[in-house]
């Protein structure tokens, strides 16, 4: 007779940094777990980051991210604010939010709802909970985290539900249509698309406003395009590794230095 199993949630890892009051990474626990039965499907995994910036002149100096698995999709969230426990609290709000998104989503999948649109994720109070940039001198910065990971192969609408997802400023995927290493980033009224030899046109339709940028990615050496990113004054730079021929993202990180994207 075969009999029912129930999932067991999870133990949520709780990391910290800093002068995080204490209690809070009991409450951060609670808080994380307590969004679980709004997922879609199993939560595999769960951690919580706290961080608390140790310049008094931040103006919101508590940082708290969650990242789960939901039956092997990531779904991440980051906020701030000028307490742990008010950051804690909006952690659950979003968390919540997120995964009720990602259920409309898979329902709309199954065919069960319309087609979600991946920019009423983007609440104005979301955008301005970011952390701080912290404006380290220039001969400081180091490439401190290099990730490297097989990118997934899907349309622009996909990366941009992932791009929401993973509460990301970018996201660097192979694109389907082209097979080639692209990038997908909001901008003015939807998203657009950085590809290495773009094509203006595409032969399947999208369900998100995109823009295609008519510039290739330049061909670059790391210590080129370092150079280029710091006198570009953009957050991120998306392009062409001249030692692998594949598109690379490097970035600046909250902390000041560098962080360097490739495709494995």
């Amino acid at each position: 007779m075969n009999r029912p199993t129930t999932q067991v949630a999870p133990e949520v890892a709780v990391e910290h940094r800093g002068a995080v009051p204490e209690g809070s990474a009991d409450y951060a626990r609670a808080k994380v777990a307590a969004v679980f039965g709004h997922a879609p499907e199993p939560v595999l995994f769960a951690r919580a980051k706290l961080t608390m910036a140790p310049d008094p002149a931040v103006d919101r100096p508590a940082v708290a991210q969650a990242n789960l698995d939901v039956n092997g999709r990531p779904v991440r969230v980051q906020v701030t604010a000028e307490t742990m426990r008010e950051a804690i609290d909006r952690l659950h709000d979003r968390l919540l939010a997120r995964l009720e998104r990602i259920g409309r989503h898979a329902e709309y999948r199954r065919g069960g709802r319309p087609a979600p649109d991946p920019r009423e994720w983007r609440h104005g109070a979301e955008r301005t909970h970011r952390p701080a940039w912290y404006p380290r001198p220039l001969e400081d910065r180091e490439l401190v985290r290099h990730k490297s990971f097989t990118l997934a192969t899907e349309t622009p609408d996909e990366a941009a539900f992932d791009l929401e997802t993973l509460d990301y400023g970018f996201l660097l995927f192979a694109d389907v249509e082209t097979g080639q290493d692209s990038v997908i980033y909001r901008a003015e009224g939807g998203y657009r698309l950085a590809q290495v030899a773009p094509r203006r046109s595409r032969r399947a339709p999208l369900a998100v406003p995109l823009t295609i940028s008519a510039h290739p990615a330049p061909r670059l050496s790391l210590l080129e395009a370092t150079e280029r990113l710091e006198t570009s004054g953009m957050p991120w730079l998306f392009f062409l590794d001249t030692a692998t021929g594949r598109g690379n993202v490097l970035y600046h990180r909250y902390d000041g230095h560098y962080g360097l994207i490739t495709p494995a």
